[in-house]
């Protein structure tokens, strides 16, 4: 039953990814894109597109029914429980956003399967060319790099049984504000729905 609900929103994606192979069509929406940025909310992370790399491949077209089947299936939604998944602590969203709410919400991220590894989905933008998590050790050093980047935030990585992306539905990347073990808010699916400045209001009104 899945598979057929989720079916015609992939196909859409798919042709989307097509369409933006076409080096002519993936310029028009860059331009687009960029021109949007100097718009809209400094908050929010910019919506990134690759110059070069191919978009339609075998590995897309997985990363893609991967995570909208997640989405799909997850178990946390607004209002219900939390699922309370297990993590492992590495030995830090938005740098200015944490240091604001500070006195009311305690931040934490949670490091994930990677998104574009560099045998697989890969992109050549990317700061860094990480592979495909073979083991707990292997996500463990991934998620050190973004412990250096990102101050101010707990990290913490996924168990290798991805428990904590299926039951939130996190790929590629997704926020979460949890209060009494009750999900309060829960953002789009990244990256088109990753909005730290919805988040942001959340907690502006909370406060």
């Amino acid at each position: 039953v899945a598979c057929f609900i989720l079916l015609p929103q992939f196909l859409l994606t798919a042709f989307m990814l097509w369409l933006l192979d076409f080096l002519c069509i993936r310029k028009r929406i860059l331009m687009k894109m960029r021109k949007q940025e100097t718009r809209g909310n400094s908050d929010d992370p910019p919506l990134c597109v690759s110059d070069s790399n191919r978009m339609f491949t075998f590995e897309s077209l997985k990363a893609v029914w991967h995570g909208q089947k997640l989405d799909f299936l997850k178990s946390a939604h607004t209002g219900s429980l939390a699922p309370n998944t297990d993590v492992v602590e590495v030995e830090g969203l938005n740098q200015r956003v944490v240091t604001q709410f500070a006195d009311i919400a305690d931040f934490l991220i949670v490091y994930i399967k990677e998104a574009h590894p560099s045998d697989g989905w890969a992109s050549t933008d990317a700061p860094y060319q990480i592979p495909k998590h073979q083991c707990l050790d292997d996500r463990l050093k991934a998620a050190q790099l973004m412990n250096q980047e990102v101050s101010g935030c707990f990290v913490v990585v996924d168990t290798m049984d991805n428990a904590s992306n299926a039951a939130y539905g996190a790929y590629f990347e997704r926020l979460y504000i949890i209060q009494e073990e009750t999900v309060m808010y829960q953002g789009g699916r990244g990256p088109e729905g990753y909005k730290i400045s919805e988040l942001k209001n959340w907690l502006e009104q909370y406060k």
